[in-house]
């Protein structure tokens, strides 16, 4: 499936997603713009994250306070749609899914959930 598709596909369910949360938290996660890419870039692999990646939020945590000294990224989350297509292995309903979970374990990641606690909201 050619890119273009993929992105209309995860921009409809990272729209619809955010209906089902709290509404403080709905509020928040209306705050954190999502970028569709293909694959992590250089830098991110670099970094020591995997080059199949699902997804990844980077940026402060929603909240979080900031040191004057400090410019850091802007908060966004990170959605690696071939990588996700690929994990999906070529079918639609699972790619759905996978983004929707994926848009939703990094948003708990903005919201400053470590791994453990995104875990137990059933976000993994």
């Amino acid at each position: 499936m050619d890119f273009s598709r993929l992105t209309t596909l995860a921009r409809q369910v990272v729209g619809a997603a955010p209906r089902r949360l709290p509404p403080e938290v709905r509020t928040v996660a209306e705050q954190v713009p999502v970028c569709y890419e293909p694959h992590p870039n250089e830098a991110i692999v670099a970094e020591g994250w995997e080059p199949d990646i699902l997804g990844l939020f980077v940026g402060h945590e929603h909240g979080a306070e900031l040191r004057s000294d400090e410019t850091p990224l802007p908060p966004q989350i990170l959605l690696f749609l071939e990588n996700l297509w690929d994990y999906a292995e070529g079918d639609e309903t699972i790619y759905r899914d996978e983004v929707r979970l994926t848009y939703l374990h990094e948003l708990g990641h903005y919201l400053g959930w470590d791994e453990d606690e995104v875990a137990e909201r059933g976000l993994e």
